[in-house]
């Protein structure tokens, strides 16, 4: 999506404050900062086999990078032809699957020597990607996900994602986590965390004032980004052009549930 946000979207968000939904509002906890990049306008964020994974966007400066957790530089990196703009990144079997924005095509790379397989082509626009293990899930920017074929990304059904019967469009970058799709909403400081069977928000997770303003360098320098990691349970998140990565742990409003 463009770096700068149309005066509809703005007005949009506006109107649809979290104090609105329906659904629980939870807030979390920074666990630890780590350094990030930056310069990266983060598009997707993975954790794969202990190895954190990003995609960088911007025609001229995308990339797929491995980045060191500690200090935030990337360890390994390829980059992504001019012409294209790379978005949303998964991890599937040995392989990184990384769209692109209005290009219609998504490059699979082998995950440890980053050197491109092949590429698939789709007919939407892409934001964000995640795999439940079984399809890979796909954002447009609107309300809809998308389950695909992993092979061919063919669509094997959708959701339209709501609170409360509201349509929350704007979905951006995904993470399948326990059961549940997380999901940025483009220039918000909320994630959702959506049910995939009904496509109904479970809750919000507020990270307002995570990183303060003043670290903010630009308009475009808004939360996006999402991995977790399995193996020891940990949570983390970015956004574009952000100096610090955070690992946070979600905390429930009083008398809510947890994430399970």
């Amino acid at each position: 999506m463009p770096l700068s946000v149309p005066v509809a979207a703005i007005l949009s968000l506006m109107l649809f404050a979290p104090a609105a939904c329906s659904a629980p509002v939870q807030k979390a906890r920074v666990v630890r900062s780590y350094p990030h990049d930056p310069a990266a306008f983060t598009q997707g964020l993975v954790f794969a086999g202990g190895r954190l994974y990003e995609s960088t966007g911007l025609r001229g400066h995308s990339s797929l990078r491995m980045v060191s957790l500690e200090t935030g530089r990337p360890e390994q990196e390829v980059a992504v032809p001019g012409e294209y703009f790379a978005e949303g990144l998964t991890a599937w079997g040995s392989t990184l699957i990384q769209l692109t924005w209005q290009e219609h095509v998504a490059f699979v790379y082998d995950r440890f020597s980053f050197r491109q397989l092949r590429t698939m082509s789709y007919p939407w626009e892409g934001w964000g990607l995640t795999s439940d293990g079984h399809s890979l899930i796909l954002s447009d920017g609107s309300s809809t996900l998308r389950f695909l074929d992993p092979e061919t990304m063919k669509p094997r059904r959708s959701i339209t994602v709501t609170d409360r019967g509201a349509r929350i469009d704007k979905l951006n970058e995904l993470e399948y986590i326990k059961g549940e799709i997380y999901a940025n909403v483009w220039y918000s400081d909320r994630i959702a965390r959506i049910d995939p069977g009904t496509g109904k928000v479970i809750a919000w997770i507020d990270l307002s004032g995570l990183l303060p303003d003043s670290e903010r360098g630009s308009s475009g320098a808004v939360l996006n980004g999402i991995a977790y990691d399995p193996a020891h349970d940990r949570l983390f998140v970015t956004g574009k052009l952000w100096p610090r990565l955070f690992e946070i742990q979600v905390t429930p409003e009083p008398g809510r549930r947890t994430p399970h």
